[in-house]
């Protein structure tokens, strides 16, 4: 089992399906889905600010945390 199935088995489901009641606990499902990723992408901003670090490893981390912000922001402009 993956990390990611191991969050979603703990948040549940998250898409709605037209039926209230089960909508209603799938949004609430969803509002801390959103607070998660809320949360590690504030872990993953503080990292890229080590991309101009002269440490070759807190470099390296701050770069590749960089460049998925950048990815992501792109993914996101395409929605």
């Amino acid at each position: 089992m993956e990390l990611i199935d191991v969050v979603r088995k703990l948040i549940g489901p998250v898409d709605p399906i037209g039926e209230t009641q089960t909508d209603d606990i799938r949004s609430k499902n969803l509002g801390e889905m959103i607070d998660l990723v809320d949360r590690l992408i504030t872990d993953i901003v503080k990292v890229a600010s080590y991309k101009t670090r002269a440490e070759y490893s807190m470099n390296r981390s701050g770069k590749r945390a960089s460049e998925f912000l950048d990815d992501l922001a792109i993914g996101l402009s395409d929605t």
